[in-house]
């Protein structure tokens, strides 16, 4: 058997990514677009950023189709996935990424409604994806096979104490779920692997009381600067294309070497 049997043939195939309205979301499906992928992605709630980034990466010759939806909800994660392969064609990459941080609290102050909130969106909307996905990428036995990348955070190996327990404890989730998924759907030809962001410039900074976070915690990055959500959209697009081919398990640091 010839290498060229064993490379799928997912960089043909549209992606879908969750949360694509803003931030790495964004970058990564202006990434893709560039790159000739069609993209459909799924948004929470802004209308005039979702509508704003189709416009624009139609105005530069790419697709993208923008899905209102709830990342928690199986029925609009469901609704995205007939969406793409109504109007673009069965996904054949997924991007995990819709994530929401909660607050900026230490642990005694957390509140369940919070606690919930978080881990439904961070945890339970990423199996809700990857579900689909799976679903998705065995359907046709002529084209099986295909990428999975979650989204992740340098706040899972580091904790998060003092900040963000809850949101790295959700993300703590996602890395066991993208080396056992790995294994599990390996055998179908489906890779399965995780960016791991480190300090990015995105809205997650922009509130008051976390605009000198970037600044203070920068000088203790080993590359001595935060990262742009642009250079992780690169990691992701290249995870999702086939110069990826033999990566399935990683969970891929993006993080300047903290």
């Amino acid at each position: 058997m010839s290498h060229s049997d064993h490379v799928s043939t997912s960089d043909l195939g549209p992606v879908i990514v969750t949360g694509g309205s803003r931030g790495i979301g964004a970058a990564t499906v202006e990434a893709l677009t560039k790159a000739g992928r069609s993209v459909a992605f799924s948004y929470a709630s802004n209308d005039t950023a979702a509508n704003a980034l189709c416009d624009k990466i139609a105005a530069d010759g790419g697709k993208a189709l923008a899905v209102k939806g709830d990342a928690a909800d199986p029925a609009a994660v469901d609704h995205l996935f007939k969406t793409c392969r109504d109007k673009l064609g069965p996904a054949t990459g997924l991007f995990a990424n819709a994530g929401i941080s909660g607050p900026y609290c230490t642990l005694e102050h957390l509140s369940l409604a919070d606690l919930q909130r978080v881990m439904e969106v961070n945890v339970t909307g990423t199996f809700l994806a990857a579900q689909a996905a799976i679903r998705e990428m065995t359907a046709n036995e002529n084209q099986k096979g295909g990428a999975i990348i979650f989204m992740s955070s340098r706040a899972a190996q580091l904790g998060g104490g003092g900040e963000w327990i809850h949101y790295a404890a959700s993300k703590g989730a996602v890395d066991s779920m993208t080396v056992g998924l790995a294994n599990e759907v390996g055998p179908l030809g489906i890779r399965v692997n995780a960016v791991s962001p480190g300090l990015i410039e995105t809205e997650l900074h922009a509130s008051s009381v976390l605009s000198d976070r970037l600044k203070q915690k920068s000088p203790h990055v080993p590359l001595g600067r935060s990262g742009t959500a642009e250079e992780v959209a690169e990691t992701v697009c290249w995870l999702l294309s086939d110069k990826a081919s033999y990566v399935s398990g990683a969970i891929l640091n993006v993080a300047g070497g903290r």
